[in-house]
């Protein structure tokens, strides 16, 4: 599916933004309430894929497959837990452009490899082994050539002390004051009666969002004079929903805009949703309790969704502060004509869908589509391409711009073709083989979407999901055995069955849950 261009006389810089569980309606632009003035002005200023899902709702798959172009099930991290290989790592479009003369960094979350493990990993991601790096360490790393990266990123756990932690850790503990920050992030005012959602007291200047801002503006400074490639890799608005004040009061929890069907029908759904919330993950012990108490929410009532809603909306909102810093030194170095940049996540977020919060294994559209903005020299400004794409994409995209050549076929495909006005989607592809140790039970889950459909398949139980996108926006009624949806669900088949290369999945160990 890889296709490239002919190497341009003069090679653009990328600047890849991302957040971390960011729906693909929660931006201004979209309708919602949610302040995003730059990324607004961003998406006026270039293209939107008003239609983009992820190849893969949970990070480390997600991530894997932005960087190498490849689905999870070909390059093996097929769920949260599971190490991206650095051979793998290194084929992705960083180490492409660092072997062509492009200066690479990643800043940030760059969750390629497992946070939480059974035993030390020694990757530099791993919590328990990344004490073997010096404050000094920045790479290389899966193709990287500079690293400037934090460990987790969320604070339900806060940032490592020495001899742990990586760069963001290092400069949050150096100055001596790191228990005084903890202390003010704990310092809670007022205290909610919704979970895991609070009213930090950590001053913005020492927040991570703030500090990936720092960092970026950093790196464009040193690298103003050749040809760039910077992932930028924002965590929030990931949970714990923990915006620090006054960015948590930038939105009244009366103002925000929830679900219309908010409450939970698991009756009307396949066998596996209602098994997803109810059976124990197959764990023991502390990484029992993460995953049952950290990575599970329960019903809200109406007041606890809007305080989690305008925490997640101030959360946003501080990064769309930092995007503008970045987009302005971009500017103010006079590197915005020469620059494609884009933002977009890695998978979204229930956010009260269907009764629901957090992710899991049910493909609704508030998880599993994401916002995708790209803008840049010969990007069309203020247009919406509704064709359905997936960041899976990105790889194949950011070559072609660049006039690389990819190591080995890809399953990215570049959208440069839709951004010049040629050619159409049909549909995009998402897949997760997940263990039972995410939610009790082992499931197979292959999705289509186009523009009207959306189709869930469980390959081990041969059961589904249809929903009319287009007469079922919320995805209500369950067509999948519905006789006058036949055709439709065939059609829909066939796109599942011919989404993936007949090639080996690689085998890779489960070293533990994140």
């Amino acid at each position: 599916m890889t296709t490239h261009s002919p190497r341009p006389a003069r090679r653009p810089n990328i600047l890849l933004i991302t957040s971390d569980q960011q729906r693909a309606d929660c931006y201004g632009f979209e309708g919602r309430k949610v302040k995003t003035p730059h990324l607004d002005a961003l998406a006026g200023e270039g293209t939107r894929f008003s239609a983009c899902i992820t190849p893969n709702v949970v990070c480390q798959p997600s991530r894997a497959s932005m960087l190498t172009g490849l689905l999870p099930s070909a390059h093996g991290v097929s769920d949260n837990g599971i190490d991206l290989p650095e051979a793998t790592g290194l084929s992705g479009f960083a180490g492409v452009l660092s072997r062509d003369g492009y200066a690479t960094g990643m800043i940030g979350k760059a969750h390629f490899s497992s946070y939480h493990t059974f035993a030390p990993t020694g990757t530099p991601e791993c919590v328990q082994s990344s004490a073997q790096y010096d404050t000094s360490w920045s790479g290389p790393y899966m193709g990287f050539g500079q690293n400037d990266l934090m460990l987790i990123g969320h604070n339900y756990w806060l940032p490592a002390e020495p001899p742990r932690g990586l760069a963001y850790e290092a400069w949050y503990h150096n100055d001596g004051k790191g228990a005084q920050k903890n202390a003010a992030y704990a310092g809670y005012a007022p205290r909610t009666a919704t979970p895991q959602t609070y009213h930090s007291q950590l001053p913005p200047v020492w927040h991570n969002s703030t500090w990936v801002g720092n960092k970026t503006i950093d790196f464009l400074r040193e690298h103003r004079d050749e040809p760039f490639c910077a992932w930028v890799s924002f965590p929030d608005p990931h949970h714990p929903f923990d915006a620090p004040e006054p960015w948590s009061l930038l939105h009244h929890p009366d103002e925000v805009d929830i679900p219309e069907h908010r409450t939970r029908d698991l009756d009307r759904r396949p066998w596996w949703h209602r098994a997803s919330v109810e059976t124990v993950p197959k764990l023991s012990g502390e990484l029992l309790k993460m995953r049952s108490e950290y990575s599970r929410m329960g019903e809200l009532n109406d007041a606890q969704l809007r305080e989690l809603t305008a925490n997640y909306y101030g959360m946003i909102s501080l990064i769309d502060h930092n995007v503008g810093r970045i987009l302005a030194e971009l500017d103010d170095l006079g590197l915005a004509e020469d620059t494609i940049v884009i933002y977009t996540t890695d998978h979204g977020d229930f956010l009260g869908d269907h009764g629901l919060v957090l992710k899991g294994p049910m493909m609704y559209d508030g998880l599993m589509r994401v916002g995708m903005i790209m803008r840049g020299p010969g990007i069309e400004a203020g247009r919406v391409i509704g064709d359905p794409v997936s960041t899976l994409d990105l790889c194949a995209t950011i070559l072609d711009y660049c006039g690389a050549t990819p190591d080995a076929e890809l399953d990215s495909t570049s959208l440069r073709p839709l951004l010049e006005g040629e050619g159409s989607r049909d549909f995009a592809y998402s897949e997760w083989d997940l263990r039972a140790g995410r939610v009790g039970v082992a499931l197979d889950l292959r999705t289509v979407r186009t523009q009207r459909y959306r189709m869930t398949s469980e390959v081990r139980s041969q059961s589904g999901e249809l929903y009319d996108l287009q007469e079922d926006p919320h995805e209500l009624v369950n067509r999948y055995d519905d006789p006058s949806y036949a055709s439709v669900r065939r059609e829909l088949a066939d796109m599942i069955a011919g989404a993936r290369r007949d090639i080996p999945t690689p085998d890779l160990p489960i070293v533990g849950t994140a």
